[in-house]
């Protein structure tokens, strides 16, 4: 299994230090509702966690949240309330949209402000060290005592001086030193320090709060492009200056950015993964923020700026949240990707035909057992065959650096393979194997979609972004129907077909293994 590995700049043999696999997720400052950057980056660690388990991996997955900085007292501000009761709603509404998206809880979330006296102690041991120096209440964390600093982004210093785009503070011993505590300001948050009343600087917190979580060296270390310099280069300065521990990250895996077009009329640039020198460019997340160079023709999504919401989306209810995922994870977690409704159209219709599929082989395999015909155990050879190849062709490209792009092509080739072998199923054409065949082949499809997080029976249906409630009702008139039928009564039948069609855009089918149903695109 191959992972590119951005302080490397190049893939790498995965191996974990030790028996569970320790990963850190930079998670949400919670200061807005969570939008679809926020929720591509949080299906991509969902999906990394899956996958490493999938290949026999147990994984510790823990994911904070920033819930005291500078852009949540702003929030607070905007919204006229507390920081910490704008940190906690739209902590809330994290939760509210994640699990519909299919992103499993973290093993442990951890909050900044239940890490202070960790934090504390971590500050005051880079400065025993002679990592980090006092200056009116702020405390700095002194970049030349670390001679590895940029090993993560392949800066040099010019290019780090020019990429911190902050003010100038004269009390800096160098201009690349950055806060570990902040002097508390008048009207916002603080607590008690050696150094007088503060709050701990951004990037100090995810250091504490890793080690303490996981321990001094990690696994993984995932999060956006946009966090490579100065949030991840600063973790590795002031985490190893204060452990001796290199390194502190085996791998760091960085999602690109999902960006808006700059433009309405702008089309959907070709995707592209982002290679060494690239992730190298990316922008500073809050002391560095900017435009950024990935892309001119885009802006990333932020909530300084343009974003759409989750609960945007998923609320108009044509879009089924599991849809959704499979478009943001369409493309290789690398590469940057551009907002297109267009093709989040495509992703429902792709991820409707697998659900379909589905649907259709648990009523295909319970019509031939119905008729008899599955003694057999096994699955007919040559179709376990292909599905084993779809297995090893999936876990090839997964194995790949985690190309999702080429794993959901192997998803969409099995159910076409699928398709046209059920399609052409009849009566005549049972064999002792085929109800264990058709069983095979969901159990392969489903598992393959679940080692990415893809659920096939999620709450919008298999078809048409129908409610759980709603589906039921179709079926239900599907079962009255069938007994019209079955009674001959052929105008209740039509009555029925006609109410599915007036009340929910159902088209009726009727076949030789029974009726089935979908909604008129």
């Amino acid at each position: 299994m191959q992972l590119f590995n951005t302080e490397a700049g190049r893939k790498e043999t995965f191996q974990p230090l030790g028996d569970v696999v320790k990963m850190y997720v930079c998670g949400l400052t919670p200061k807005n509702e969570p939008h679809l950057g926020h929720a591509r980056l949080f299906a991509v660690n969902d999906t990394v966690r899956r996958y490493l388990e999938y290949r026999g991996y147990p994984v510790r997955y823990i994911q904070n949240f920033t819930d005291i900085d500078d852009k949540i007292i702003a929030a607070g501000l905007r919204d006229g309330i507390p920081p910490f009761e704008a940190a906690k709603r739209y902590t809330d509404a994290y939760f509210q949209v994640m699990g519909r998206l299919g992103i499993r809880p973290a093993d442990e979330f951890t909050f900044v402000t239940q890490y202070i006296p960790q934090i504390i102690e971590m500050v005051a041991g880079l400065i025993e060290q002679g990592h980090a120096y006092a200056v009116d209440g702020d405390v700095f964390f002194s970049v030349p005592s670390f001679p590895a600093y940029g090993r993560l982004s392949g800066r040099d210093e010019k290019a780090m001086r020019a990429g911190a785009r902050i003010e100038e503070d004269p009390r800096k011993r160098d201009p690349r030193d950055f806060a570990l505590w902040k002097s508390a300001k008048p009207d916002e948050p603080w607590w008690e320090s050696p150094w007088g009343h503060g709050r701990p600087g951004w990037h100090i917190e995810c250091s504490t709060m890793a080690m303490h979580a996981l321990g001094e060296q990690i696994d993984i270390h995932g999060g956006g492009s946009d966090l490579i310099f100065p949030h991840h280069e600063n973790e590795i300065a002031q985490t190893e200056s204060f452990t001796g521990k290199v390194p502190f990250v085996r791998f760091w895996l960085h999602t690109g950015m999902l960006s808006l077009p700059s433009d309405e009329g702008d089309e959907p640039a070709p995707q592209e993964e982002l290679d060494a020198e690239a992730v190298a460019e990316t922008i500073a997340h809050e002391e560095g923020e900017g435009p950024g160079d990935l892309e001119r023709s885009t802006q990333k999504m932020a909530h300084s700026g343009s974003f759409v919401t989750i609960a945007s989306v998923l609320a108009a209810g044509d879009i089924p949240p599991m849809a959704l995922r499979t478009y943001l994870l369409g493309q290789q977690y690398r590469a940057n990707l551009i907002y297109s409704e267009e093709q989040l159209r495509a992703s429902v219709v792709r991820w409707r035909r697998w659900a379909e599929t589905a649907a259709n082989l648990r009523r295909l395999s319970a019509w031939a057992e119905g008729q008899q015909a599955s003694a057999g155990a096994d699955a007919d050879p040559a179709t376990q065959k292909r599905l084993d190849a779809a297995r090893t062709e999936f876990i090839a490209a997964m194995d790949d650096d985690l190309n999702t792009s080429r794993a959901l092509s192997v998803i969409d080739e099995l159910t076409h393979r699928i398709n046209e072998q059920a399609n052409g199923l009849r009566a005549e054409t049972l064999t002792p194997t085929t109800a264990p065949t058709l069983r095979a082949a969901l159990a392969t499809l489903t598992e393959l979609t679940g080692a990415v997080g893809i659920a096939l029976d999620d709450e919008a249906a298999p078809s048409g972004g129908l409610t759980a409630a709603q589906r039921a009702e179709i079926e239900e008139l599907m079962r009255l129907r069938k007994e019209a039928r079955d009674e001959r009564n052929w105008a209740e039948s039509d009555r029925i077909r006609k109410e599915l069609d007036e009340r929910y855009h159902v088209t009726v089918k009727d076949t030789p293994q029974g009726a089935v149903w979908s909604v008129n695109e």
